[in-house]
């Protein structure tokens, strides 16, 4: 069983940066793969980024790559997301999930899922 709490959302001007944090329990957190999701009003959930369980590849979505990178400290128990160069269409609420094992990135192939943290970028 793996719990996630993610935590860093907030209000932010376009062109500004958030770094979101997602903190895991459990003493595997290194054999799982990590990703970061987002999904705003009325739209379906969508991948944003996944890091593999020792951090060596990372993969994202053509709409953030450039923008936003994705690091994990397993000493810490942690995922994060830096966000830059934000803008309005970011906007959204934020997961964290974990698999065990590879790097996916369909939001049902994951096991496990935090609460969200919201992100909004004003124009």
């Amino acid at each position: 069983q793996v719990q996630l709490v993610e935590s860093g959302g907030g209000l932010v001007q376009a062109g500004g940066s958030l770094r979101l944090s997602c903190a895991a329990s459990g003493r595997t957190f290194s054999s799982y793969a990590m990703g970061w999701f987002r999904q705003a009003p009325g739209k379906e959930r969508e991948f944003v980024a996944a890091i593999s369980w020792s951090g060596g590849s990372t993969y994202y979505a053509d709409s953030v790559k450039g923008r936003f990178t994705i690091s994990r400290d397993n000493a810490k128990n942690t995922v994060y997301l830096q966000m830059n160069s934000l803008k309005p269409e970011d906007t959204a609420v934020y997961y964290c999930a974990a698999v065990l094992g590879l790097s996916k990135v369909v939001a049902g192939e994951y096991d496990y899922w935090g609460q969200g943290t919201q992100v909004t970028v004003s124009s």
